[in-house]
């Protein structure tokens, strides 16, 4: 026990020294711990924002119940859109026009073609034809793109700019 009492007595200031930089280190270390439980304390609670629970098990079983919830109204919605593509396809669509003047001795662009075709590109054609004395319209019908009865140059002109609308 002397030898003991006699070597600390011998190197008491080296000791004192040891331990005061020892103390030093581990005074570094536990505000580096500090700091980081104080990063991940930050993040829990912004992890737990809103809940009254402190239960992340809870917090957790609670978010995925609102992930099927918006997976649900999710397919809802696409099955809403598939029906409205289903049924739009049959609306008209694609419009175009066009004036022209019929006659000669008529003034004025009095004389049109409208095409109305739905997404199939079925629809009606209508020309009003305007001269002096009488005005006449026609209605042709239009299946797939293709007229059963002749077409005029503005008819056919009017069509294709109809099917080729996007």
């Amino acid at each position: 026990m002397d030898n003991i009492l006699t070597f600390i007595s011998e190197f008491q200031i080296y000791i004192t020294i040891a331990l005061c930089a020892l103390v030093f280190v581990l005074i570094i270390i536990v505000i580096i711990c500090l700091t980081a439980l104080n990063k991940v304390e930050r993040k829990y609670k912004k992890l737990m924002r809103g809940t009254n629970s402190k239960n992340l098990e809870d917090l957790l079983i609670n978010y995925l119940e609102k992930v099927d919830e918006v997976k649900a109204i999710s397919d809802e919605v696409k099955a809403v859109c598939d029906e409205t593509a289903r049924v739009t396809t049959n609306c008209i669509q694609k419009v175009s026009m066009i004036r022209y003047k019929a006659f000669e001795d008529i003034g004025s662009d009095l004389s049109y073609s409208i095409a109305l075709l739905d997404g199939n590109n079925n629809g009606v054609l209508i020309t009003s034809i305007y001269g002096r004395n009488e005005s006449t319209t026609y209605a042709k019908p239009v299946d797939k793109g293709i007229s059963r009865y002749d077409l005029s140059e503005e008819e056919k002109k009017v069509l294709h700019q109809a099917i080729n609308t996007r």
